[in-house]
């Protein structure tokens, strides 16, 4: 894993026993960053360095797929093989929490704890772009960012808008969002996996969900179909509020 040689593989065990591997590396404010389909890629990594680079705690969960394996059709299929028989994650299960969003918490929580400051970030990618919304009901979690956020699968209309939430985490997280945390979304605006849930967000969230609406019709905004205003507001949003 030679992309990885300079990062320090760990688990973190969670209050019910439930462990993942993570990679970490770096210095400064902690940011969980949660990978995409079809796993911790090079794709992936190359985006982690960067933040690394730009002064950040990086903390990358291995949740699926086989790390250092590139986008395509064979790590993809094999990633979603381990989603579907996966009893932490679910792909169109609409008003529910993922039940691995519990794990991630306390990731968040450790990391918090280890590194002070106001909170650390959390930013899930296409499946996992939700999952940061999730880590959100936890008062670590203070810069949620929602990359291309594409479950539930937008299977019909109630799919298509659901946040990936139950009720009472969706009350948690507008609680919240009235407080003053806010959530930075990013999409390509024909992107059709994201569904409509960019609309769902604006209308829960008021303006506490700042949205990043990029044009044309492609899909992952930061890795491989990166924009630069994405990752532009990704470093912005995460100054203002990791670095408070």
């Amino acid at each position: 894993m030679a992309l990885l040689d300079t990062w320090t593989r760990g688990e973190h065990v969670d209050e019910t026993g439930t462990g993942h591997p993570t990679y970490r590396r770096g210095e400064g404010p902690g940011i969980v960053l949660v990978h995409e389909i079809p796993g911790i890629s090079p794709d992936v990594i190359g985006y982690a360095e960067e933040l690394v680079a730009a002064g950040y705690t990086v903390v990358m969960p291995e949740l699926f797929g086989r790390t250092e394996a590139p986008v395509g059709a064979a790590s993809v299929a094999r990633a979603m093989a381990q989603i579907c028989v996966s009893r932490e994650m679910s792909m169109l299960a609409a008003g529910e929490t993922t039940p691995v969003a519990g794990w991630l918490r306390s990731l968040a929580r450790d990391l918090h704890a280890e590194l002070g400051g106001p909170g650390v970030g959390a930013l899930g990618m296409c499946f996992t772009g939700g999952f940061a919304l999730a880590m959100m009901v936890d008062d670590a979690v203070v810069a949620p960012v929602l990359a291309q956020p594409s479950t539930p699968f937008p299977l019909g209309r109630r799919r298509a808008g659901d946040l990936g939430l139950s009720p009472a985490d969706l009350d948690r997280v507008k609680a919240r969002a009235a407080g003053g945390c806010q959530v930075l979304g990013l999409r390509y605006r024909g992107d059709r996996m994201v569904g409509t849930r960019f609309e769902t967000l604006t209308r829960e969230l008021g303006d506490a969900f700042l949205r990043v609406d990029l044009p044309g019709s492609k899909h992952a905004t930061l890795t491989l179909h990166r924009h630069q205003d994405a990752v532009d507001a990704v470093l912005g949003f995460f100054e203002d509020r990791l670095r408070r």
